[in-house]
């Protein structure tokens, strides 16, 4: 289990769980922020085809009304509830960082565990892209915050966006960039 998209100002935080085959593992498997968009993108492709995934997302606006930890603790129990959904209840959740969601599932919390843990690293690839792509839907829609590009982080670009034009519907208010532009909610 890992997760993408604490740090934003915009868009949700999304959390996978995959449990991978026991054989056809996709080789180059990595901690997300190490592979290129082109290989994070071949990944998950790979990783849809072969290992059993569960994806959970929390949108700004509870994010808002929890707070960012609750939001993720929220997305991870919601990806590990789409697995067993799916039929495929973990055995043993690894999650990568030093806190635990609120649940009866037999649990370890592993720092830095996208760099021990296969099966942390395709999950920070599946987090990743599916939030990327994500952003790139409402890129689209909002294209003067440079969300293709900066993805929801606070850039140059997105800050000076933000004071010009304001928060879209998918910012975190009650982020301090955000809530610091100047506008009414």
């Amino acid at each position: 289990m890992d997760e993408a998209g604490r740090g934003p100002l915009a868009g949700p935080v999304v959390a996978a769980a995959v449990i991978l085959p026991a054989k056809g593992v996709p080789r180059g498997i990595d901690d997300s922020k190490k592979l290129s968009h082109v290989e994070r993108t071949r990944l998950h492709d790979r990783l849809r085809g072969c290992a059993q995934i569960g994806v959970g997302i929390v949108e700004a606006d509870e994010i808002d009304s929890l707070n960012i930890y609750w939001a993720t603790m929220k997305a991870m129990t919601l990806a590990v509830e789409a697995l067993i959904r799916d039929g495929c209840a973990p055995g043993h959740v690894l999650v990568d960082g030093n806190r635990l969601p609120r649940w009866s599932h037999a649990a370890t919390a592993i720092v830095s565990g996208d760099a021990i843990s296969l099966s942390i690293a395709a999950a920070s690839i599946v987090a990743k892209h599916t939030r990327d792509t994500i952003m790139l839907t409402h890129a689209e829609a909002f294209p003067h915050y440079g969300w293709h590009t900066n993805k929801g982080y606070g850039s140059r670009t997105h800050l000076a966006a933000l004071r010009e034009h304001g928060p879209s519907p998918i910012h975190r208010r009650s982020f301090a960039p955000v809530a610091q532009a100047g506008f009414d909610f």
